[in-house]
């Protein structure tokens, strides 16, 4: 039964006069961007509040059969039974659009119970809920008061119940935790006495306040947790401060066991990179992105692991403490359990870290939601999942994961359908960005309702992902048509120029050296926002027909699109914006019909590569058709020499300047040396990952959820020898390419269409096709073939 109504629960909402969030001051987008300093703030002790603590105590009287607790919050929680921490889930209840839309868990809780007296102690943090998660460090964004509901259920042998509802009998008070921002970081002083097991009750009752049960809803999608652990790579000192190196860029905290020396403050500051000169740097600024822990000591041997929070690091600065202090020191990877699906391994060591990377950035970027980053933003922007949904379904079964976050999505839909940057959207998001760019969505970033639900079925076979989202498809299908038509008359209704778009964000070329994203934005926002109008449209003609329904009307408007964009925009074999990712659009998405014209803007984009120095100058909505566009349009050797590139802007000149996870930018590390302020976690330019299992490896599905796939390896030459397993919704695929023999395992119940490389060889079991394009048909099995 889904208890979403106050008569399925027992428990009230319940909080305290303490339990009031402090409100940061307004900073917006356009103030920011523009230069403006944010206002002063207090220190951060004095504007942080503690996490609240609820207790009851209770007693078991009989054997018990069975026990169950349904709990929520409006912040982070954390329960205990006893003192042992109830479920291995952190981060509980997920970010969601609280508003409308709040997750309650369910655990079942019999072994933590003993005979007698009982304590149940629930520590509530501000987390999304309350804490400092705007981009420019605004609190209270769902709301400005912790709270806490649950139902705690005991069946007894005899059948007989007890039920404990939260009420006014719980008690409430504070414990370790000076404050615990998500964002911000943590603060525990370890001379305050542990009162998570004590049976003492506190002196003050907990309040019932009115709060809405019908925005919750069961669980759905995977939970966050400790994931792994990593070892000290190396510890040195910088005046007086440690600097320690984890050797990997994660999503996490620390775990930290020493002596901490009574009454001192010990400071822990988290950073993904260090300076040109190996010292300890700051690369995220920005208010409330402080990603500093703190611990007070008690001079004993204690562990320190801050609870509600987390960080985007590769080394800590440590600030009180000696490395003779410290007993044992470990970081802790934090991201949404997902079931692992994918494994790949090549001979080039390069490539591996970079496939290496990809994963990684995966991991740190799907934490509750998917974002954009772990330690600046860590916002669920839509362009960002657009962009990455095809890779994100090797590594891990991401599903249900992004399926939660597109109800989200949903929820933030506007009424005249506009799709928003991001979501779960927090309150400051909407003056804010209309103040910074006029409008609340963009093209290729509104897409991600249309473009991410069509992976997902793909993938997985899941007809549901459609019929969830189909409704919000079109209404941002209408929105998008309306806006693209403006009132303007004959073919310029088509051209969407009516309203500021990211464009192909983040050129190269206008991110090394004077980095301006918005140049690239005016650069290039009209030719990619009518390119994405078109390709969403006959995305949606697919979907429709998918779903039983006409699609026509949106091939029709497609078409009229197309033709519109080929007058507009295509002057002399060129474009108007003469950049590459603008031809790559065109040339990805079919927006040019004559096959003359697209062979003369195919060779301007070869042009612009070479003139490039055979690197890539594509932007954030380009990146992933790159590739692709070259193979399919017999530029393959460019496409093989794009990809090994190690020069500035290129993969693999991420690795060789140490990457261990994708940047944000480029040149986060400029050739000179020199670090800058960007993230160095970004997972949306490892979208290059699905192109290397499609195009290198050669698996790519025919039909959804992979009952029926194509194996053609397509550029050869890229690795000598790799080995890949998938596990899909229809079983395990796996290929290798090892000393030059391929081999290839398809499950039962599926279908493979074999095509051979391009060198002269044989499918053993066919040795009469020796023609690449000559696709054969093989059943489930194992198969070999030499070339």
């Amino acid at each position: 039964m889904i208890k979403n109504s106050e008569d399925k629960w027992l428990g009230k909402w319940i909080s305290s006069d303490f339990a009031e969030v402090s409100k940061e001051p307004e900073f917006s987008l356009a103030d920011m961007f523009g230069g403006k300093k944010a206002p002063v703030p207090k220190p951060v002790a004095e504007r942080l509040h503690a996490p609240i603590v609820f207790k009851k105590i209770f007693n078991i009287a009989k054997t018990i059969n069975s026990a169950k607790l349904a709990i929520t919050a409006q912040g982070l929680y954390q329960a205990y039974l006893n003192g042992q921490k109830i479920g291995e889930a952190i981060f509980t209840p997920d970010y969601t659009q609280y508003q409308e839309y709040l997750l309650y868990q369910t655990y079942d809780i019999k072994d933590l119970l003993v005979s007698g007296q009982n304590v149940l102690t629930v520590v509530v943090a501000d987390g999304w809920y309350a804490g400092r998660i705007a981009v420019s460090g605004e609190s209270c964004q769902f709301g400005d008061r912790l709270a806490l509901l649950a139902d705690l259920t005991v069946e007894y042998e005899d059948h007989s119940f007890l039920k404990i509802g939260t009420d006014k009998s719980f008690t409430v008070g504070t414990g370790k935790w000076r404050y615990a921002d998500v964002v911000i970081g943590e603060k525990q002083d370890l001379r305050i006495k542990n009162e998570l097991a004590t049976n003492t009750p506190f002196a003050k009752r907990a309040e019932v306040i009115d709060a809405d049960y019908e925005r919750l809803a069961p669980q759905f999608g995977p939970l966050v947790k400790r994931m792994q652990t990593l070892t000290v790579k190396k510890i040195w000192q910088e005046e007086n401060k440690l600097v320690v190196d984890f050797g990997q860029v994660i999503t996490g905290r620390i775990r930290l066991t020493a002596t901490f020396k009574k009454d001192v403050d010990i400071k822990i500051e988290h950073t993904e990179a260090l300076d040109q000169n190996g010292h300890f740097f700051k690369n995220i600024i920005g208010r409330n992105k402080d990603q500093e822990d703190h611990v007070i000591g008690n001079g004993m041997l204690a562990t320190f692991e801050p609870d509600f929070t987390y960080h985007g690091f590769r080394y800590i600065r440590i600030t009180g403490l000696e490395q003779a202090d410290i007993q044992d020191l470990t970081a802790i990877v934090i991201f949404s359990d997902m079931k692992r699906t994918g494994e790949i391994s090549t001979s080039n060591r390069q490539i591996n870290r970079l496939l290496q990377n990809i994963k990684w950035s995966q991991q740190g970027n799907m934490l509750s939601i998917p974002t954009d980053c772990p330690q600046r933003e860590r916002a669920g922007w839509t362009g960002d999942m657009q962009v990455f949904a095809p890779a994100s379904t090797f590594y891990y079964n991401a599903e249900n994961l992004i399926r939660r976050w597109l109800k989200n999505v949903r929820i933030d839909q506007q009424k005249n359908g506009e799709i928003i940057d991001y979501s779960p959207a927090p309150a400051s998001f909407y003056q804010s960005t209309l103040d910074f760019k006029g409008s609340l969505s963009s093209a290729g970033w509104g897409d991600a309702i249309i473009m991410v639900p069509w992976t997902l079925y793909q993938r997985y076979g899941h007809k549901e992902v459609l019929t969830e989202n189909y409704a919000a498809m079109k209404k941002w299908h209408n929105y998008s048509v309306k806006s693209a038509a403006g009132h303007k008359s004959g073919i310029d209704c088509y051209i969407w120029d009516t309203t500021f778009h990211y464009g192909d964000w983040m050129l190269p070329s206008m991110m090394i050296g004077d980095p301006n994203p918005m140049k690239s934005a005016e650069a290039t926002k009209d030719v990619v926002a009518t390119a994405f109008l078109a390709h969403s449209s006959d995305l949606l003609a697919k979907i429709s027909n998918v779903l039983g329904e006409n699609g026509d009307q949106y091939t029709v408007y497609s078409n009229k699109v197309k033709q519109a964009f080929a007058e507009k925009f295509v002057k002399e074999g060129r474009l108007t914006s003469d950049y590459q990712g603008c031809y790559v659009l065109a040339l990805a998405f079919d927006m040019i019909s004559d096959t003359n014209t697209r062979k003369k803007l195919l060779s301007r984009l070869v042009a612009l590569i070479h003139n490039n120095h055979d690197c890539l100058d594509t932007g954030f909505l380009s990146v992933p058709y790159l590739l692709d566009v070259l193979v399919d349009n017999g530029e393959t050797d460019l496409a093989r020499k794009v990809f090994l590139q190690n020069k500035c802007p290129s993969w693999l000149y991420e690795v060789d300047h140490g990457a261990t996870t994708i940047w944000e930018s480029w040149a986060g590390i400029q050739p000179d040396g020199k670090t800058g302020t960007f993230s160095f976690n970004h997972y949306a330019m490892g979208c290059v990952l699905d192109w290397f299992i499609r195009k290198v490896v050669g698996l790519k599905e025919v039909k959804p959820g992979f009952k029926e796939v194509e194996i053609k390896p397509q550029i050869k030459g890229v690795v000598d020898d790799f080995q890949m397993k998938y596990l899909s919704e229809n079983g395990l695929f796996t290929i290798k390419l090892l000393n030059g023999k391929y081999e290839f395992t398809i499950p039962e119940g599926c279908k493979a269409i074999v095509y051979l490389p391009d060198a002269a060889g044989f499918l053993k079991k066919y040795p009469e096709a020796k023609n690449q394009n000559t696709g054969i048909s093989v059943k489930p099995g194992t198969y070999q073939w030499e070339y």
